[in-house]
């Protein structure tokens, strides 16, 4: 059976005794504090500025995918079919599934597994009721009562802090895939995922 992990209940006292011993880890308070900045799905459905699309098109372009371009979705039905179409193994999703094992493989070598599995979580605890409130009240703006939708948006937010934090950890640069995606979040926007030449996002 394996041993449940469990969080301290002060977040200083986290950061004090992780820190202590993997000073490399430094980088991931600067960088939750970021993500607890984010603005998050606050632009769903809005035209894009160009920093935006160049944004979108960078991402694309260092996942392998190139002739893929950034197709902007007006309303939450579209997307919601959207991420039904995508759904998993996808050519897209398998090359962001190749770089998450790559970034956790690295991150083997210099942490022992309990402690990433206890900042990853640390970095769940705290970002899940920010992204939830977030999505509640774009839900209430734009009257989304489709709770399934709901929840994947949710759910992607999580999955875009959990992937640029290993990023960041491992020592990838800022045009690391992972952390280019994170960007288009930060900037208000849902990537849904990558179909045919088309790049999804709401």
């Amino acid at each position: 059976m394996t041993e449940e992990v469990s969080l301290p209940d002060d977040d200083e006292d986290f950061e004090l005794d992780v820190l202590e011993e993997y000073p490399s880890l430094k980088v991931v308070a600067p960088f939750l504090a970021v993500m607890k900045k984010v603005h998050w799905f606050s632009n769903l459905g809005e035209d894009p500025d160009q920093d935006v699309v160049k944004v979108a098109r960078e991402y694309a372009d260092r996942l392998g995918f190139p002739d893929a371009w950034p197709a902007f979705l007006g309303d939450w039905e579209e997307a919601a079919e959207a991420a039904e179409s995508l759904g998993f193994n996808s050519p897209a999703w398998e090359a962001e599934e190749q770089l998450r094992a790559s970034l956790t493989e690295t991150l083997m070598l210099m942490l022992d597994e309990e402690t990433l599995e206890l900042v990853t979580m640390h970095v769940n605890q705290e970002m899940s009721p920010i992204i939830e409130e977030h999505v509640q009240e774009v839900a209430e703006d734009l009257g989304i009562e489709d709770e399934e939708f709901l929840l994947a948006a949710m759910g992607a937010a999580a999955q875009a802090c959990y992937l640029a934090v290993l990023a960041v950890m491992s020592g990838a640069g800022e045009d690391h895939p992972l952390v280019v995606r994170f960007r288009i979040f930060e900037a208000g926007y849902w990537p849904i995922g990558i179909l045919g030449n088309s790049f999804l996002i709401y």
